[in-house]
């Protein structure tokens, strides 16, 4: 008797079934849209970027309502309260519906995009390629 790959694969996710209300935290930060992909999540979580309750999480982490979520991306923080949690992805309606930015997490993070957005660019080219004399003065500047 042969089972068919249907039979042996199981779409059901276990963690959600043994865990009710709670959700993997990899999943959430995607089901939440602050990452592309769920690999995208993990390895942000992975590389330290991502705090539940102000201590170093996991990817595998139950998060559940109340938490809170401190996650850096790039120069912005977002400090987020869990309201809801969810294993799977929706719209952005319901992905705002699963968390509260605190006050003054969003107040930080609006000031250092307004500041992102006020900086002169690091270099302009102008309307052309940068030249032998350029290309050398950018070299001196990096150290090569």
């Amino acid at each position: 008797m042969s089972r068919g790959r249907a039979a042996a694969h199981d779409d059901t996710d276990d963690d959600e079934s043994s865990t009710p209300g709670k959700v993997r935290l990899d999943k959430w930060l995607w089901a939440a849209r602050f990452f592309k992909t769920r690999a995208l999540a993990a390895e942000a979580v992975d590389g330290g970027k991502v705090d539940v309750n102000g201590d170093r999480a996991k990817r595998a982490k139950p998060l559940q309502v109340g938490d809170e979520v401190r996650l850096r991306q790039g120069p912005v923080e977002w400090v987020l309260t869990v309201r809801d949690v969810a294993g799977r992805r929706g719209s952005a309606e319901i992905a705002r519906g699963l968390y509260d930015e605190t006050e003054e997490g969003r107040r930080k993070r609006e000031l250092v995009t307004e500041q992102l957005r006020n900086m002169p660019s690091a270099f302009s080219h102008g309307d052309s390629k940068p030249g032998k004399r350029d290309r050398r003065a950018l070299r001196r500047l990096r150290g090569n």
